[in-house]
């Protein structure tokens, strides 16, 4: 591992430390790691606009607003390609939360996510992507052989 040093005014330094202790970070290293890591991914996410990915969408609604889990329901079957798993929580009488994996090209992904985030009532939506490369091989699982793909995160 390498060593770097970095200087920083003392006010970004103060609402440094007030980040890690928010989040629990044990020393300067591990953050300013993940945060690196965090915009990389984000940049590299989106420069390569063809690229795959994998993500989650996670919003919350009022689940009485009219027609609004009937018309998240159906963006979500219009989109059966890359929504590969919703969970679904009610946070109070009015107000779910959804969390929805997703896979799949990136431009897909981020249009799926969009139509939701969209939607009248829908609050606090945030897509979250890692970009990953696809692989298709062919080997052995159990019994037989066949073919399948991997999502691999990008280095």
């Amino acid at each position: 591992m390498e060593r770097i040093s970095i200087s920083l005014e003392e006010g970004l330094v103060d609402q440094f430390e007030h980040y890690l202790r928010q989040r629990g970070y044990r020393n300067r290293s591990e953050a300013i790691r993940d945060l690196i890591r965090d915009r990389l991914e984000t940049e590299r996410v989106t420069q390569k606009r063809s690229t795959h990915c994998v993500g989650t969408l996670t919003y919350v609604f009022n689940h009485e607003e009219r027609e609004l889990a009937r018309r998240l329901t159906h963006v979500q079957h219009h989109h059966h390609d890359v929504a590969v798993s919703t969970l679904h929580v009610h946070l109070d009488h009015d107000n779910c939360m959804e969390t929805v994996v997703l896979n799949g090209p990136t431009d897909q992904v981020e249009a799926f996510a969009n139509s939701i985030i969209s939607e009248p009532g829908v609050r606090h939506g945030k897509l979250n992507l890692i970009p990953v490369d696809v692989e298709t091989q062919r080997h052995q699982h159990g019994s037989g052989a066949h073919q399948h793909t991997h999502s691999r995160p990008q280095t």
